[in-house]
């Protein structure tokens, strides 16, 4: 049945075709129109002249006919020149500003053109405003994202942050600067409150003010009586004692906040200053150890043969934990290869060798160093009693009658927080004051070609004689090289053929 149905609208379909009748003639076989042949003569033509010049003409043809834009900005002409395009819109910009002083209560009058388009060739060329942001505009976007930074500190980051209190000893010389400043852009990083105490030996002087002042933190100038020695042995002492004295002003300020102990050469990463704020009591972090020798590479490699490799081959101190990330010991560094090349005095070529546990890589809760005070824990000595002792040359660990209790930071040691170096100048090394330069250089190498284009200046008749003299002084000299080289030359001849004839004369005589 459906087959029968399909075969009948089929024979349907094929009569339906077969009875209508032919095509219409004037779409496809009939005569075209005049307008039509107009426009195809006018497209062939725009084609032709497209493949001479090298870009569609006919896209040109209709901008010109067709345009709609603004008859203020745009002339009869599509070339035009920069002075035409720049007064034309300082025109529409003083008659858009006339218009909504006018009238300031259309919307309409408020809004102004902003750019414009030129064609040049083929291509429009957008003309944009001035491209250089609004001074108070940058403020403003600076303004933004510091308090963005803020709001996602206070989220993401330390809830209650305590403010860092910093210890740096240090004394004018050569490198003061140098370290000081590097310390200093560390510090002036942080992003919590910071109280930096500068611990000067000899005495507070101009040049460490200078530096202190240019920080902007809030720092303290502590003067310390002694001055610093030429040998590290002693200078590792003097540093320790310059700490203690630090301690004394914290506890008698009752600086509330954590402790760091920032060597003016020592680097420090930016994520150690978070890492401290999870300290309880006394933490301590791993410290990297920048050892180094002044001598080439084949006396350094034969001086780590002789001592051992194994231990030499992770210059890191810092806390060792196990694999439940417990406190079981301590990492140091191994001194062996570099003692008998290891620095005694300041510029010596050596290694600097660091202490067994060096005061960096501690920090430590400033509470513990109050009288009186009752959070203060009972395996806490007082400093009193440490820094009189023998132990004052030792590392925070002498304040803790139980080194057990010490919170290791920086993912238990395996992160290296803050690296410890030593390079210094020769003792003997001449630098300027606050390394400013008063008076100006002298001219040691004068420059072939100067920025200004006027004539040097006129010698003195004394000192043209003199330039004269010494010109007509050398010219013969130029020419008497070459023979007074011939003659030296046939005087060593002369000398060789002499001792030649000596030696045969005693020869023959003895024989």
């Amino acid at each position: 049945m459906k087959l029968s149905a399909l075969q009948q609208s089929y024979i349907n379909r094929r009569n339906s075709f077969r009875g209508s009748g032919p095509l219409d003639g004037s779409v496809d076989g009939g005569p075209k129109s005049p307008a039509a042949m107009f426009w195809l003569v006018l497209h062939g033509l725009c084609c032709l002249i497209s493949l001479v010049l090298g870009f569609r003409f006919s896209r040109l043809i209709l901008f010109l006919l067709f345009s709609t834009s603004n008859t203020s900005l745009h002339s009869m002409s599509p070339f035009r020149t920069a002075t035409e395009v720049s007064d034309a819109l300082a025109l529409q910009t003083t008659l858009s500003s006339s218009s909504s002083q006018s009238n300031p209560q259309s919307p309409a009058n408020r809004t102004v053109i902003s750019s414009s388009r030129v064609v040049v060739g083929r291509h429009g060329i957008l003309i944009r405003p001035w491209p250089h942001p609004s001074p108070v505009e940058v403020m403003k976007a600076h303004r933004i994202i510091e308090r963005v930074q803020r709001e996602q500190r206070l989220q993401y980051g330390v809830k209650n942050p305590r403010t860092v209190i910093a210890i740096t000893p240090t004394y004018v010389r050569t490198f003061q600067t140098l370290h000081l400043t590097g310390v200093m852009h560390s510090l002036m990083n942080v992003p919590y409150d910071l109280i930096w105490i500068v611990v000067e030996a000899g005495g507070t002087t101009n040049e460490t003010a200078s530096l202190l002042a240019n920080s902007g933190l809030l720092t303290i100038h502590i003067g310390f009586d002694e001055k610093m020695p030429i040998t590290w042995e002693q200078r590792h002492l003097v540093e320790t004692r310059m700490r203690h004295r630090a301690l004394r002003v914290v506890r008698e300020e009752k600086l509330d906040g954590i402790v760091m102990f920032a060597d003016d050469s020592n680097m420090h990463s930016l994520e150690l200053f978070e890492e401290i704020q999870k300290v309880k009591w006394i933490g301590a972090v791993s410290v990297g150890i920048l050892a180094h020798m002044g001598h080439s590479n084949e006396e350094l490699s034969g001086v780590q043969k002789e001592g051992d490799v194994e231990n030499s081959a992770m210059p890191v101190q810092g806390p060792a934990c196990n694999s439940l990330n417990k406190f079981v010991g301590w990492h140091t560094f191994n001194p062996l290869p570099y003692v008998g090349n290891s620095a005694i005095y300041i510029g010596d070529r050596g290694v600097v060798l660091p202490r067994k546990l060096e005061w960096s890589g501690f920090v430590l809760n400033s509470r513990l160093l109050w009288k009186g005070s009752e959070e203060k824990p009972e395996w806490v000595k007082d400093l009193d009693t440490v820094a009189g002792g023998k132990d004052e040359t030792e590392s925070p660990l002498s304040l803790l009658k139980d080194s057990a209790m010490v919170e290791p930071l920086g993912d238990c040691g395996r992160k290296v927080l803050i690296w410890w170096l030593r390079v210094e100048a020769r003792a003997d090394s001449k630098f300027p004051a606050r390394w400013i330069i008063d008076p100006p250089l002298d001219v040691t190498v004068p420059a072939k070609r100067t920025p200004w284009p006027d004539a040097p200046p006129e010698l003195p008749s004394n000192e043209r004689l003199i330039s004269v003299e010494e010109k007509m002084e050398k010219q013969p000299t130029k020419v008497r090289t070459h023979r007074s080289k011939r003659s030296s030359r046939n005087k060593r001849k002369q000398e060789a053929r002499a001792v030649e004839a000596q030696v045969l004369a005693r020869q023959s005589g003895e024989n």
